[in-house]
């Protein structure tokens, strides 16, 4: 069984986020943008979708 160090782990974990590439300021935020503009899309394909689907279900069925 490994000796539990925690001097070590600190060491280790120092080193493996040195080996990080960080993203820049301009490519968070421009990633940011895109998947704030991707989940709007999907907000409103699946507003769009199930507005149909209520139409369809209303027309089937008689309702409202």
């Amino acid at each position: 069984m490994a000796k539990l160090d925690p001097a070590q782990y600190v060491r280790d974990v120092r080193t493996e986020v040195a080996k990080v590439t960080w993203p820049t300021r301009k490519e968070t935020l421009i990633t940011t943008g895109l998947v704030l503009a991707m989940s709007a899309l999907a907000a409103v394909f699946f507003l769009v979708v199930d507005q149909l689907i209520a139409l369809a279900m209303r027309s089937v069925f008689g309702l409202g």
